[in-house]
């Protein structure tokens, strides 16, 4: 079940503890845990998953898998995020069955509708803004191309991409049920507060 909107979700940093990050953003406030790590082998990402998937569990927050199905079925969490190079979400949702959360990366309406179509239950949308915290080949999508997406499909939708303080309103408004990020609390002086700071935006914002 997605969290109600707006909502903050966090991914973790690679370069950094994500059982950390994990959490100080939960104190904070986060709503969605999303462990994302290209590099770490299936044993330390089950090992991370399982101590996330407790915290979690603790702050009544959803826990997310980035790519790996194998480790989310494992660990137990509660969904799985799919790249568009990643299994087709239908494949997943063989393995992970009804119950479980999957949610899918777009960066066009056309995968959006896709994504939709094969039964995904959240889009992760974006780059919205200019982002440094992940390598992108194309230019940031704009509010546009999120306000557009929103009117076609009826996915919930994760903006992701350059958020901050000053535009959660922005992409709330363009019809995003929520945003990710990863920098603005993993590289914060204070994760926590950075969190907790996001989620009053969004609350303020929504009010």
């Amino acid at each position: 079940m997605i969290p109600s909107s707006p909502f903050l979700c966090v991914i973790t940093d690679e370069s950094l503890c994500p059982v950390t990050i994990a959490e100080l953003a939960l104190k904070g406030g986060a709503a969605m845990i999303q462990l994302r790590h290209k590099s770490a082998s299936g044993s330390q990402l089950f090992s991370w998953a399982v101590e996330i998937r407790n915290q979690c569990q603790k702050y009544r927050a959803l826990f997310i898998i980035n790519d790996r199905v194998d480790i989310a079925m494992a660990s137990k969490a509660d969904g799985v995020h799919l790249g568009q190079q990643d299994m087709p979400a239908t494949a997943a949702r063989k393995l992970l069955g009804k119950e479980r959360i999957i949610g899918v990366s777009a960066s066009s309406l056309e995968e959006a509708l896709q994504a939709e179509k094969e039964g995904a239950n959240y889009i992760g949308f974006g780059h919205i803004y200019p982002t440094f915290s992940k390598e992108k080949g194309f230019p940031p999508l704009g509010t546009e191309a999120l306000q557009k997406t929103a009117a076609f499909i009826s996915l919930p939708i994760i903006a992701i991409g350059g958020v901050s303080l000053e535009n959660t309103a922005t992409l709330i408004s363009c019809g995003a049920t929520g945003v990710a990020v990863i920098s603005a609390v993993s590289r914060a002086d204070d994760p926590s507060m950075a969190a907790s700071e996001l989620v009053a935006a969004l609350n303020r914002n929504h009010s």
